[in-house]
């Protein structure tokens, strides 16, 4: 018998399972949330982790993780309801049914910098420190909770017959592209983006950059501005769904914003070789990266 690989490649798909993981009596478990849940136990789990290896108090960072989500959660999704308005307005009790999906990662992060700076303010440390243990947790968190959207079978690309098309159910599909079964799985994309973007950032993170030992406080965030953007920048023109102003697509005008604060704040450390402006003293930061470049012989 001889087997036609390409017809097999060909054949595969992602076909999401749906939804919902089980349901006993009126309890309902959903992917999406138990996916969101891994993210924040894996996360508070790994900056704790690094915390220490900072000599940086752990449990400030579980105090954060809390703010974090309280804070995430609501502006990720007001964030998407207001450029979804027309969706909500005729049923407003809609807005709260976050389990159905419909939450935007760019709105969560906006809501989770404000949160961090009250915290860090309250609490006298230094933000960009913060934000350095906390990024890795950040960009693994959303490689995990991207693929809440191929269960709700959502946020996918334009179609497409590669062989790993991703099958999206008639009720799902826009009705101007009714006709088609398959679509980019750009889900997929953008996790897989973000695992690269990892591993980038612990690279930083335990070794530093080429031919430094030190690592000036708020490098780690803001590489991940740069390269989580990045990735964004180009996989949300695939998308069938992006949150519009106008003609622009609203994540692309944000992944840029992203790209450009990124980009000028590393130009700030490193060329003009001074520390970012932040909640605590220019003093403390500069002795913080002393105590990281000691660490670090």
């Amino acid at each position: 018998m001889v087997i036609d690989f390409s017809t097999l490649l060909l054949g595969f798909q992602f076909t999401s399972p749906g939804p919902i993981l089980f349901e006993v009596g009126p309890f309902t478990v959903r992917w999406y949330g138990l996916l969101i849940a891994t993210a924040v136990l894996l996360g508070v789990i790994l900056s704790q982790y690094l915390a220490k290896r900072r000599n940086f108090n752990p449990e400030l960072l579980s105090d954060l993780v809390i703010w974090l989500v309280i804070a995430a959660i609501p502006s990720a999704r007001l964030y998407y309801v207001l450029f979804q308005w027309q969706e909500y307005a005729g049923n407003p009790g809609d807005i709260i049914a976050i389990w159905r999906g419909g939450i935007a990662i760019h709105g969560a992060i906006i809501g989770g910098l404000i949160a961090a700076v009250i915290f860090t303010k309250l609490k006298k440390v230094s933000f960009w420190q913060m934000t350095d243990l906390v990024a890795p947790s950040l960009i693994l968190g959303q490689a995990i909770g991207r693929w809440g959207n191929f269960f709700n079978s959502e946020a996918f690309g334009a179609p497409t017959d590669l062989p790993w098309k991703l099958y999206i159910p008639p009720a799902n599909r826009p009705p101007a592209l009714a006709s088609f079964d398959y679509f980019h799985p750009t889900f997929l994309y953008e996790s897989l983006w973000n695992v690269m973007v990892f591993a980038l950032l612990i690279t930083l993170f335990f070794k530093g950059l080429p031919g430094k030992r030190q690592l000036k406080t708020g490098t780690i965030f803001l590489v991940y501005l740069v390269a989580y953007s990045l990735g964004r920048l180009w996989i949300e023109g695939l998308r069938t769904d992006s949150l519009m102003l106008g003609p622009l697509r609203v994540a692309q005008i944000i992944s840029l914003v992203e790209i450009l604060l990124g980009v000028l704040g590393l130009v700030w450390l490193y060329y003009l070789k001074r520390p970012l402006p932040d909640v605590v003293s220019t003093s403390t930061l500069m002795n913080e990266d002393k105590e990281v470049e000691r660490m670090g012989r």
